[in-house]
């Protein structure tokens, strides 16, 4: 069965223990709207004790830097599973998102708590790099 609370301008709806929060149709999220969404999560988090959240990401272009930080912190401090629904091309080419989500059998992105995919690594005595450095 499905419980629809709202928040505000959000919409959340309640899955068993799963809480998907539709912040609506915005394709460039700014700082107030991340205020907004820092808030309904801290009530979520701190007050109704909620450890699944999903966001809706499907009409998202841009999101402020903080976004993903924000999320890993209380997945940290707190124990919370994040999931984004499918975010548009431009999230999913942002580098905290190809490396800290993944795609699950339902389709949704999972926040990680360690990379997805590890980075090179590069040494700064690598001949290649050695060699660029003194050109």
């Amino acid at each position: 069965m499905t419980l629809q609370k709202r928040f505000k301008r959000m919409l959340i709806d309640v899955h068993d223990e799963l809480h998907l929060l539709h912040v609506g149709e915005m394709d460039i999220w700014d700082g107030a709207d991340l205020a907004l969404l820092r808030e309904g999560l801290f009530k979520l988090i701190e007050q109704d004790q909620v450890r699944s959240i999903a966001i809706d990401m499907q009409f998202v272009k841009y999101i402020p830097s903080g976004f993903f930080g924000m999320l890993f912190d209380w997945q940290e401090k707190r124990g919370v599973q994040f999931a984004l629904t499918p975010p548009q091309p431009n999230v999913q080419r942002m580098l905290w998102f190809q490396r800290f989500f993944h795609q699950n059998s339902n389709g949704m992105f999972e926040l990680q708590t360690e990379p997805v995919s590890p980075a090179a690594e590069t040494s700064m005595e690598s001949p290649d790099l050695l060699m660029t450095a003194t050109l």
